[in-house]
């Protein structure tokens, strides 16, 4: 018998539209994958956003997001051939990773999780969480509109300290700018580092841009992963962001070792918009990920190399 989670996934699926949203969304994927996606690949960024009366926000956020439900995901991935996933706990929840949990749940062993922590998070908390699945922490210096390098260092220690005995990585939102401040810090790391959206660099400065080959040289050394996801944060030219390619190509020739995709679903807003309070909602950007994911064939025309990126460099950094 159908219960109301397979009508709904059966739904989403079909390509119905949402009708229990206020600001409903198209069905995802609107582009068809067209290439053999391996198995177990996994999408190494996501994030939930639960029931607000469940999963209240954080008071200090700088954006309020739409829902984004864990059935949504699950429908997606199912038409990505997506099996594994990361979810990341937003900047909106602040230290509550409790939304991010309940997604994990919803997807079982096939589930890993980035937690967001403070200096108050104690150890007993990360014991538990490590049982609940979770791999690392993440970092926030972009965001919050910190880049200024003698808040980011002295924080990215602290982190990194802090994960030293517990093996888990650290996850960092941030600029070019702060990765060459931090690269010696990262060259060092006793954990793994991971920088999401492609280090979060602008495609319209071209290869040389400030901070780039520090970012490469990192993940050509081993010391660093980056997420080649977000694509549309770094330029432009949407629906494909063709200026994006060299960009992802240096890196994969890097070290394709140290390379992880993801989608960045549900594809939240977080810049400052004119007039837009932190209270108010913010759309969810449109984005095809059938299409985002039809990227990486030109990208990493290899499929031994999709597979290290989509299989087996996830498996290695959040033990799938």
């Amino acid at each position: 018998m159908l219960n109301r989670r397979s009508v709904l996934l059966a739904s989403l699926a079909a390509g119905v539209a949402m009708t229990n949203r206020a600001h409903a969304r198209a069905a995802q994927p609107a582009t068809p994958i067209n290439f053999d996606v391996p198995a177990h690949a996994c999408d190494c960024h996501t994030h939930i956003h639960g029931d607000v009366e469940k999963f209240p926000f954080f008071a200090g956020r700088v954006y309020t997001p739409e829902p984004a439900s864990p059935e949504e995901m699950a429908a997606l991935h199912k038409a990505l051939h997506i099996e594994r996933v990361v979810i990341v706990t937003p900047s909106v929840y602040g230290t509550d990773n409790s939304s991010t949990l309940f997604g994990m749940k919803a997807r079982g062993a096939t589930a890993r999780g980035v937690a967001v922590i403070d200096d108050k998070t104690p150890e007993s908390a990360l014991d538990t969480m490590h049982q609940d699945g979770f791999r690392g922490i993440r970092l926030n210096l972009a965001t919050g509109g910190v880049n200024d390098p003698n808040v980011g260092r002295p924080r990215f220690t602290a982190a990194v300290e802090r994960m030293r005995t517990r093996g888990w990585h650290v996850q960092l939102y941030t600029t070019l700018t702060m990765i060459s401040a931090i690269k010696d810090l990262v060259e060092t790391s006793p954990v793994p580092v991971v920088f999401d959206h492609f280090g979060g660099l602008d495609a319209s400065l071209g290869l040389e841009q400030p901070g780039f080959s520090d970012l490469v040289a990192l993940v050509k050394s081993g010391k660093a992963y980056v997420k080649i996801s977000g694509a549309y944060r770094s330029s432009k030219l949407a629906p494909d962001y063709q200026d994006m390619v060299p960009y992802a190509r240096a890196l994969i020739t890097a070290n394709a070792d140290r390379i992880v995709w993801g989608t960045d679903w549900p594809h939240p807003d977080s810049s400052r918009v004119e007039g837009r309070k932190p209270t108010d909602i913010a759309p969810l950007y449109q984005i095809d990920d059938g299409r985002l994911l039809n990227q990486l064939p030109v990208w990493a025309p290899d499929a031994e190399v999709r597979k290290k990126i989509l299989v087996d460099n996830p498996a290695r950094l959040y033990g799938f």
